[in-house]
């Protein structure tokens, strides 16, 4: 019954909801027009329509608005870019053959690229989203080649599977993005700001109250147990129902004909500098000791993006070996970075109108006032599953659902840690239902959306519900 949900959820969605491109321009007028309808704009005194209108353009072409996250956004790129070239480096190659040859069917292989994948993501959502992919791609092709039996489908989604835990780890966009006031006034409104210092965190909020909080080990720890053995549980037993690799996904098959070509050897002063392994292990050692530095200094609670990228950065620039290697892994990351370079600025604008008409205040007051602090996570959370599916981006969504979810729970009396990993919980949840993440996956391991979204879905529908008690018991 929940397979078939979540194919009709997927159907649906396909059907209705256009690119996010498309999506982020029609939340731009919607957010404009909510606006103008119910924002008290107080800083105006008696406005009119035009007025208000000229308000909302001021704020949203201004470097508070369009322009606020070209930081945030830099940030969101790196992360993805140095958590895919990391994947592809060859110590990960190698890693993954030797993985893909211990499964013995399909539920070992659903559990193994699931804890797989979820390890790696809690690293960097980047570097988790490939490796769940290209694991599940070379586990189903081993077994095929050795004649083992398996459904391919589920391993694919397992290793999906493991992108519902990234927001509770170490790349973490809205955790991270609050580790200090200077990264927090990136993404936050001046308002927000103010009432988290009149709260005492004018410095930001440590990752001991999000990260390292007691609602995050529980969550996340559980997440890591309870979604592969539950993919262990979803497993086929019928040999009829089980379609390997061969079955759905044929172009994911090796093609043993090809033999790569030789690399010529360097004839130039400049082709062995870009064959020199030197240069980046010069540039890697003083990234490594940049991070130390400031770990001695700040502490290591206080790890926000530029930390967690300079570390992806030199031991990306260590397990390639060489520029010319490492420089070919980004220019292949980079594709993915489109929708955040072209995404980012429309959230920003939607931001600054809400802030300039007052109705993001206006909201969270609501919300803090009429809400108990038991429930008013929860509702964040459900509220964050629903905007994920318009808003992909889980930068993008902390910008836009950030500072309503922060001022509501402080007009509630709720911890601001636990406001951050209700959004960020409510965000990674429906991307088992985002065709916008799966687009890689899909393409790495060849099968199509209907294959893998009944499984996710299943999966998608545990992890909420074990989200909600781990909210509901730390609120």
């Amino acid at each position: 019954m929940l397979s078939a949900l979540g194919l009709w959820v997927s159907r649906w969605t396909a059907r209705l909801l256009p690119e996010p491109f498309v999506i982020a321009v029609i939340l731009t007028l919607v957010a404009a027009v909510l606006s103008l309808a119910l924002g008290p704009f107080p800083k105006l005194h008696d406005p009119s329509i035009s007025e208000k209108t000229f308000a909302l353009l001021d704020s949203w072409r201004s470097g508070d608005g369009l322009w606020k996250f070209l930081a945030f956004s830099m940030q969101m790129c790196l992360i993805l870019v140095t958590g895919h070239a990391l994947a592809s480096s060859p110590p990960f190659r190698s890693l993954f053959r030797a993985l893909s040859s211990l499964p013995r069917g399909t539920a070992g292989a659903a559990l193994l690229v699931c804890a797989v994948a979820s390890l790696a993501s809690l690293l960097n959502w980047g570097l988790g989203l490939i490796v769940g992919a290209i694991l599940a791609r070379d586990v189903g092709r081993s077994l095929y080649l050795r004649g083992i039996r398996a459904h391919y489908p589920l391993i694919v989604a397992a290793g999906f599977a493991g992108f519902m835990v990234w927001h509770g780890g170490l790349s973490g966009s809205a955790p991270l993005s609050m580790t200090t006031m200077d990264s927090a006034v990136k993404v936050l409104p001046a308002q927000t700001i103010a009432l988290l210092r009149e709260r005492g965190m004018g410095s930001g909020l440590p990752l001991s109250l999000t990260l390292f909080s007691p609602l995050n080990g529980f969550v996340t720890l559980g997440l890591i147990v309870l979604i592969p053995l539950t993919s262990v549980l979803l497993s086929p037993r019928g040999p009829q129902e089980m379609r390997g690799i061969a079955d759905c996904a044929p172009s994911a098959l090796p093609d043993v004909q090809i033999v790569p070509p030789e690399t010529p050897a360097a004839r130039t002063f400049a082709e062995r500098l870009d064959r020199s392994r030197v240069v980046n292990l010069f540039l890697a050692a003083l990234l490594i000791a940049a991070f130390w530095r400031f770990g001695r200094s700040a502490g290591l609670g206080s790890v926000g993006l530029n930390e967690v990228n300079i570390g992806m950065l030199a031991l990306g620039l260590v397990l390639h070996g060489t520029p010319r290697s490492y420089q070919a892994a980004i220019d292949e990351a980079a594709r993915g970075c489109g929708g955040i370079m072209l995404q980012f600025p429309l959230y920003g604008g939607i931001l600054s109108m809400l802030v300039a008409s007052g109705l993001d205040a206006r909201i969270a007051g609501a919300l803090g006032t009429s809400t108990s602090p038991t429930v008013l996570p929860v509702i964040v959370y459900f509220l964050a599953c629903a905007l994920n599916m318009l808003i992909p981006s889980g930068g993008g969504q902390w910008a836009v659902q950030g500072p309503i979810a922060l001022e509501a729970g402080m007009r509630a009396g709720i911890e601001p840690g636990t406001m951050v990993m209700a959004v960020a919980y409510g965000d990674q949840t429906t991307n088992m239902l985002q065709v916008f993440w799966a687009l890689p996956l899909l393409a790495i391991t060849g099968v199509k959306a209907r294959d893998i979204v009944g499984y996710t879905a299943l999966l998608m529908f545990v992890g909420m519900a074990w989200m909600v008690l781990g909210l509901v018991l730390f609120s």
